[in-house]
């Protein structure tokens, strides 16, 4: 009895079931690296969120004036702490968060003395450096929502999603061009 015809029905039988596994296989690891990576960012969100009221303490005690956009970034750092619901929501607050801050350096301008402060210079820094820090996390994860995106929609790896239920998941968190506009801040301290 010749084995190779039982070999060339095993193979053709063994290949769809391994290509299936491994299909199914990615489009989870795919999913749980859109979870992870959104963690990432929520770490690093928190972590601004908690620079904020120092920065804000600071400043407020220079620019007792400045009420107004002092509550502001106050009010929008609470809702965008309190903000647990989806990545559009919590990129929608974000975008209000930032354009807040971005009023607030602007104030800092008509400060010297508070430019040349020390504990602002090291919140600011902190601040520049979470900021970054979160833009870097916000494209692992956007990379992340695209590669499943990806895999959820083209053929064929699109039939093991729709037979396991597979939705596209995650919405991308993206920034408007406004709130990439850097702000052309100053923070010499002139010789003060």
């Amino acid at each position: 009895m010749n084995p190779i015809p039982y070999i060339v029905i095993a193979v053709v039988i063994l290949l769809p079931v391994v290509w299936l596994v491994a299909q199914y296989n990615a489009l989870v690891s795919l999913r749980n690296y859109i979870r992870e990576s959104w963690s990432n960012v929520d770490t690093e969100l928190k972590r601004r969120y908690d620079l904020i009221p120092n920065l804000v303490a600071v400043v407020k005690g220079y620019a007792t004036h400045e009420r107004e956009v002092l509550e502001r970034v106050t009010e929008l750092r609470n809702r965008c702490a309190a903000n647990n619901g989806a990545v559009a929501d919590q990129s929608r607050d974000e975008v209000q968060l930032v354009d807040a801050m971005k009023q607030l350096l602007a104030v800092v301008e008509n400060y010297p003395q508070l430019k040349a402060d020390g504990n602002f210079l090291k919140l600011q820094t902190e601040l520049v450096n979470t900021e970054d820090r979160i833009q870097a996390a916000r494209r692992f994860y956007n990379g992340n929502v695209r590669d499943y995106r990806n895999r959820c929609e083209t053929f064929p790896s699109n039939l093991v999603a729709n037979l396991f239920g597979f939705k596209p998941e995650g919405d991308f968190f993206s920034v408007p061009p406004s709130v990439r506009e850097v702000p052309n801040v100053d923070f010499a301290t002139n010789g003060h």
